[in-house]
């Protein structure tokens, strides 16, 4: 009885999987991507998932059906088969759409029949029918029991995160080996991790350097906006934060594509596979969901790593002092209206828009020259560090001039040469 039951389950997983097998688009640039106020059904994708409205509804599942999984695994693992079972046949209840749990679910029944010497042990006619689904569900199996085993030390954070400013509320990272983003909020003691999750990524991996390679970049990025899912086709989930790749370095190396998202996958899944999208950053709905609600478009900042490394905030201290004094460094030149002190910063290799250096300092000369030498304040001033064939900082502040209530919000992108930090470029971005 229990043999045959656990072929029709693993029968109904190995199903639902093999509808999923096909490769789905990931989204093209927004420009490109047929992103539309809702009801506006010509602009849907119907290649993918067709239009949300023929969809059917969200099904409401548990936020924390990983660590329902999580906790299945740690069982079986105690040898406390029973309880895992029971677990198991929950959880493949509650959140029928997640393929994993399913496949737990039939190897827990199996198990009572015979010995299983691997993990999703279909029989061979039933393995036969999606090979490559069940090699997915083992990969994401060990992507999940490797978050539980490879916890980050507590205390530490990335060390891209050099300095936050209060006003930004979140912040994002993603392990790009290991599947797992993790999110961060900022407090009155720093960066405090709050969640991670799976997640899945490129079709062909990362460090993307062209359209169309279905791959992830790796960088320090910004949400500049938030798509909700009345805008998009169900192939997107509960909606989107989309990020400015390329950013200013990668434009420098060459770098092209566009569009890449933080998406959810559609109603009918639960996730997908650990290397299955076009280049975006794919979560399930629940955890998305917690996400886009939380986080704010333009200042929260997405750091995308091969491997992340994580650091005490006390080792990055020294480091945070020193890029602190060159920032200020940088703003007592632009205040005190010597132009040939302040160019001091800017690298030869100078590039804004279609200016190069000698365009840049003409209209320096000409903005220093209406400030007349009033005071200048940094505010909310953000540095993240990114190391790649040299190190790299992202500096992002609000600049006010004395008398000003408000001004204009600047990012630098900073490199070194010779030895010495150089901005490579300048812009206004809100």
């Amino acid at each position: 009885m229990h043999g045959r039951l656990a072929q029709l389950t693993l029968g109904l997983a190995i199903s639902l999987s093999h509808a999923h097998a096909a490769p789905h688009k990931a989204p093209r640039p927004p420009a490109e991507q047929q992103v539309a106020p809702a009801g506006n059904k010509a602009a849907d994708k119907p290649s993918e998932a067709g239009s949300r409205d023929a969809q059917p509804p969200l099904a409401r599942q548990s936020p924390s059906a990983e660590a329902r999984l999580l906790e299945i695994y740690r069982l079986i693992g105690k040898g406390q088969s029973r309880q895992a079972l029971a677990q198991a046949q929950t959880l493949a209840r509650d959140v029928p759409n997640f393929q994993l749990a399913q496949l737990v679910y039939g190897d827990l029944l199996l198990a009572q029949t015979r010995a299983l010497p691997t993990m999703g042990n279909a029989p061979g006619d039933l393995a036969t029918k999606a090979p490559a689904r069940l090699d997915q569900l083992r990969e994401e199996a060990e992507r999940r029991l490797g978050a539980l085993r490879e916890r980050p030390p507590a205390g530490t954070v990335p060390a891209q995160f050099i300095e936050l400013p209060p006003t930004t509320r979140h912040a994002i990272a993603v392990d790009a080996s290991r599947s797992r983003l993790y999110l961060f909020e900022n407090g009155p003691n720093g960066l405090q991790l709050v969640a991670d999750h799976y997640a899945s990524i490129g079709r062909l991996g990362f460090e993307k350097s062209a359209e169309g390679d279905q791959r992830t970049p790796l960088g320090v990025y910004f949400i500049t906006s938030r798509l909700d899912a009345r805008q998009l086709t169900d192939f997107y989930g509960v909606g989107a934060l989309s990020l400015n790749y390329p950013n200013e370095y990668d434009r420098r190396q060459g770098r092209t594509g566009s569009g890449i998202w933080l998406h959810g996958v559609p109603s009918d899944s639960y996730a997908r596979s650990p290397h299955s999208t076009d280049g975006c950053v794919a979560l399930a709905n629940p955890e998305l969901r917690d996400i886009i609600e939380r986080v704010a478009p333009r200042s929260t900042p997405v750091v995308i790593a091969k491997n992340l490394q994580w650091v005490p905030p006390a080792v990055k201290e020294p480091e945070r002092r020193s890029l602190n004094n060159l920032i200020e460094g940088w703003r007592v030149a632009r205040a005190s209206g010597d132009l040939n002190r302040l160019m001091a910063f800017y690298s030869h290799q100078f590039a804004s828009g279609s200016k190069d250096l000698a365009q840049w300092r003409q209209l320096i000369e000409k903005d220093l020259s209406q400030a007349r030498g009033r005071p200048l304040q940094l505010k909310d001033v953000s540095i993240l560090g990114w190391r790649d064939k040299s190190d790299i900082l992202v500096v992002t502040f609000g600049e006010i001039a004395e008398g000003q209530r408000t001004g204009a919000i600047k990012r630098q992108y900073w490199g070194k040469e010779g030895g010495l930090w150089k901005i490579f470029y300048e812009g206004v971005i809100g």
